[in-house]
C-alpha cells in the first residue's frame, strides 16, 4: 500500500509541476537550471551553485569574485545542494530589494513580499515546497509545488556548518538592519513556513526568481 501511495504521489507531483512558459531551463555559469511556475511567479528549481569555494572559517568579501561555501567544505555538496552565501555576497553588496545579486541576468534575489506570495500560493504548507524525501513525520516533503527545496543546512557566523538534512534557509533581498536580513525556511518536522530575520553573516541557500 505504501509503495502504491508513493507512486501515486510521484505521478501527481510531476503532473502538477510546470516549467515557466518559454524558459524551461536557464544556462548560467556552466550549469543548467530548471524553472518552475508557481502561481504567477517563475522560480529556478535548484539552489544556485555559482562562484569559487572558500573555507567555512573565512568571511566572503567584496573582491569582484563570487565566493561560496560548500557544506563541510566539500564541493560535492555544492553540486548536490547548491552553494551557501552570506547575505552581502548573495546581494553582491547591493542593498535594494529585488537586486540581481548573484542571479543570472533577468533574475533576482526574491523580495520579502515575493516570498509572502509564494507562501500564500502553497497555502502556508511547507511540505509542498520540500522535495520528496526531505523532512520527516508531519514535515515530510510532497513537492506538489515543484519548488523542490532540499534541506541543505547552513553555515553559521562562527564558520561551522549545521545541520545537513535537517534544515534549510533561503535569503530574501530585504535587510532588517546592519546585522540582519530576512529569509524563508520550511520546517523540518512540520508543515509550517517561517519568514523572519537572521544574521547576514550566516551562509544560506539562494533561489532566484524571474524579473517581471
Amino acid at each position: 500500500m505504501k509503495q502504491i501511495y508513493l507512486v501515486l504521489l510521484l505521478y501527481l507531483t510531476c503532473y502538477a509541476q510546470k516549467p515557466c512558459p518559454g524558459i524551461p531551463t536557464v544556462d548560467y555559469a556552466g550549469k543548467i537550471y530548471h524553472t518552475v511556475a508557481i502561481g504567477d511567479q517563475c522560480w529556478l528549481k535548484e539552489n544556485l551553485d555559482v562562484g569559487i569555494m572558500i573555507k567555512g572559517k573565512k568571511a566572503q568579501s567584496n573582491n569582484r569574485k563570487i565566493e561560496k561555501y560548500c557544506y563541510n567544505d566539500d564541493t560535492a555538496n555544492c553540486k548536490k545542494f547548491g552553494g551557501l552565501y552570506q547575505w552581502d555576497e548573495a546581494m553582491q553588496y547591493a542593498t535594494k530589494q529585488g537586486s540581481k545579486g548573484i542571479c543570472p541576468n533577468g533574475w533576482h534575489i526574491p523580495t520579502y513580499e515575493e516570498f509572502q506570495i509564494l507562501v500564500a500560493a502553497v497555502n502556508n504548507d511547507g511540505n509542498t515546497l520540500k522535495a520528496i524525501g526531505q523532512g520527516t513525520g508531519d514535515g515530510a516533503g510532497i513537492n506538489t509545488s515543484g519548488f523542490s527545496a532540499l534541506l541543505a543546512g547552513y553555515r553559521s557566523h562562527y564558520g561551522y556548518f549545521y545541520p545537513l538534512g535537517s534544515t534549510t534557509y533561503f535569503w530574501s533581498s530585504k535587510k532588517s538592519d546592519a546585522a540582519y536580513a530576512y529569509g524563508m525556511t520550511p520546517s523540518y518536522d512540520g508543515s509550517s513556513i517561517y519568514l523572519g530575520q537572521d544574521y547576514k553573516v550566516y551562509g544560506f541557500s539562494v533561489r532566484c526568481i524571474k524579473d517581471k
